[in-house]
């Protein structure tokens, strides 16, 4: 293939310019009937439209003010494509944590949420229908701080078709722009994408973007793209759930909390319609709880994609609390509640506690998760800590009493940030950022994205949904897939108990794998290493030790040791042989501690002088101790 001269920034502005000219057939909403609403929660649209009007270009103010706005609109006879609404009546600050947000109802029911990171709405209309379109306006809050009037502006209304393949160029040229950003210089594949681009470009007719022909030479576009970036298999997966973050209190009333739900959770069942791959997660049994009693409509629609095991009700906790004030009791029933909650109403078992964003963790939580039958914990926030910055995202967490789970840091960044975040994007600074942040590469390489707008809702639009179907395609890039967060945790599981799947072991069968923590945190994997010979035969803790001290590394914590015979679960302890005891005692000692599984979800604990009480080191030689690192 040549390679082209266009050069990013006019690619760049290329795909800025399909933003728009992917619409066509505009069909004009000028004014709306405007009423004056009480900001009653759960409210309905009024019967009979107001006799003010509101019209394109008009400012409309308030704080903590809602309006109804009512028009009803003709889908014209030339639109011969799939209808969408577009609207935008004011602005919406970072996280939903301030500013306007609206609710819109088609033709008496709730639709999806109307905000700054969702302008557009599937209608599924047909020419000559009209659509009753009413929208809830809310002015919002301030974010904090002194309450002061909001300022939001109606800039647009419109009906207007969807042009498919220019949708879908946009996004691949947005796709493939991101990931040349973000490359090294010195990747292979970055000049490729730009060159991509370009011709890509190229085969589109630009000289009447409205026209026709334009609109063929896009769908052109994109069959040329998707020739050339055909699904393939990659070593690092990225697993996309939908999320939204939702504080039950914070700057807002309780009152707010729940109409933010109402509105994210219409857009979540509006874009499932649209895609039928989303996946959705969402936490905290009392939002749900507000949803089934405020709009008992959303939650039928909830419990049926739940059914169909796309959306994922689950987390553990009625709301996810703080664990530094709480006693051991509270904590027990937020668990006991929650649960209780999602089974009750959706069937659903919760496996694992998400607690993306509370500021502190109660040692006592490993304990108290595993009498909840909960083995794995996840969150992010521990990464804002600047003093005591943990140097893994995965490994078993301890409590008190000795009870561990599983545990796992979601490692997505804003970015320029070095934060983890539960608010995530799909973009591909994001999608390569999860792998490049995760500092636990040699023990996993399938990573957990959650993705949308939060903390005050909002959730994911279809920007992140349609980056989803291309960014794992590009080249340099992860692969992409949706996936539950039950299902990834099961997955998890499974790879930290099978570091023993290299085994070479054609003569036993006896897969063994272990696992070696160092004293800064680092942790080196091993496996067994058979031999015909049988002497050269290397056992899997002397491969995790022997990588170890060959990058430096001299002194442990820690070692797990799980074994079987290949294809069959084994219920006896794998415990390391006495010449990788006498091996281990060198660089640990007697109190390393030993960890020996018997099954899937059991295991021996034990230390190393436990089973080598007389062993063989450098005092014996007379000489000092290996230094602590």
């Amino acid at each position: 293939m040549p390679f082209y001269t266009y050069d990013y920034e006019r690619l760049s502005r290329a795909a800025a310019r399909l933003r728009e000219e992917r619409w066509r057939c505009h069909a004009p909403i000028e004014a709306f009937a405007v009423t004056e609403d009480d900001g009653t929660v759960g409210a309905r649209p009024p019967r009979e439209p107001g006799t003010e009007r509101l019209h394109t270009g008009e400012i409309w103010s308030g704080y903590d003010r809602y309006l109804w706005l009512d028009a009803e609109a003709e889908v014209p006879q030339d639109f011969d494509g799939p209808v969408w609404g577009r609207f935008d009546f004011g602005r919406t600050g970072g996280g939903g944590n301030s500013g306007f947000e609206s609710l819109l109802f088609v033709n008496g029911k709730p639709w999806q949420a109307v905000d700054t990171n969702h302008q557009e709405a599937p209608l599924h209309a047909r020419a000559g229908e009209t659509l009753r379109l009413q929208l809830r306006l809310w002015s919002g809050l301030v974010g904090g701080g002194r309450p002061h009037t909001n300022d939001c502006k109606f800039r647009m209304a419109e009906l207007a078709v969807l042009d498919e393949g220019a949708d879908s160029l946009c996004y691949w040229l947005t796709c493939l722009l991101g990931a040349y950003d973000i490359l090294d210089e010195n990747d292979p594949e970055k000049k490729r994408l730009l060159n991509l681009a370009a011709k890509a470009w190229d085969l589109v007719e630009t000289a009447d973007p409205v026209s026709p022909a334009f609109f063929a030479s896009c769908a052109r576009a994109v069959s040329f793209l998707e020739q050339e970036l055909p699904p393939e298999e990659k070593k690092v997966t990225v697993d996309v759930v939908g999320h939204t973050h939702i504080d039950t209190a914070w700057l807002w009333r309780l009152r707010h909390t729940r109409e933010k739900c109402a509105r994210s959770f219409s857009t979540v069942n509006r874009l499932m319609e649209e895609y039928p791959e989303y996946i959705f997660l969402h936490t905290q049994a009392q939002q749900y709880d507000f949803i089934r009693r405020d709009y008992p409509d959303i939650f039928e629609q909830i419990r049926r994609r739940a059914a169909e095991g796309r959306w994922e009700p689950a987390g553990g906790m009625w709301v996810e609390c703080d664990c530094n004030l709480p006693s051991g009791e509270s904590i027990v029933r937020q668990l006991l509640y929650g649960t209780r909650f999602f089974e009750g109403q959706f069937g659903n078992h919760s496996s694992y506690l998400w607690l993306p964003d509370v500021f502190g963790y109660s040692a006592a939580l490993p304990q108290i998760l595993r009498q909840s039958e909960i083995d794995t914990f996840i969150t992010t926030k521990i990464s804002w800590n600047d003093q005591n910055t943990l140097p893994y995202d995965t490994f078993e967490w301890r409590g008190i009493d000795g009870s561990s789970v599983l545990t796992h840091f979601i490692t997505t960044t804003s970015k320029g940030e070095t934060k983890y975040t539960y608010n995530g994007l799909t973009d591909a600074s994001s999608i390569k950022g999860v792998w490049n942040n995760y500092r636990n590469k040699e023990l996993n390489t399938e990573l957990l994205l959650c993705y949308g707008y939060g903390d005050g809702g909002g959730g994911p639009n279809r920007d992140m949904l349609e980056q989803n179907r291309r960014m794992g395609r590009i080249p340099g890039m992860p692969a992409v897939k949706p996936c539950r967060v039950d299902t990834f945790c099961e997955n998890l599981h499974r790879t930290v108990r099978e570091n023993r799947r290299f085994a070479y072991v054609p003569y036993s069968r006896f897969a063994v794998g272990a696992a070696l923590q160092a004293k800064d945190g680092r942790v080196f994997t091993g496996c067994n290493i058979e031999n015909a010979g049988y002497t050269p035969t290397n056992c899997a803790e002397r491969t995790a030790l022997f990588k170890a001290v060959s990058e430096g590394v001299t002194r442990f914590s820690a070692i797990a040791i799980v074994g079987s015979l290949q294809g069959k679960r084994n219920e006896l302890p794998t415990g390391p042989c006495g010449v990788c005891r006498q091996a281990l005692f060198e660089f640990g000692g007697p109190d390393l501690i030993v960890l020996m599984a018997k099954s899937e979800d059991d295991y021996i604990e034990t230390t190393l002088g436990a089973l080598l009480p007389y062993g063989f080191g450098p005092a014996n030689l007379e000489m000092d101790p290996l230094p602590a690192e």
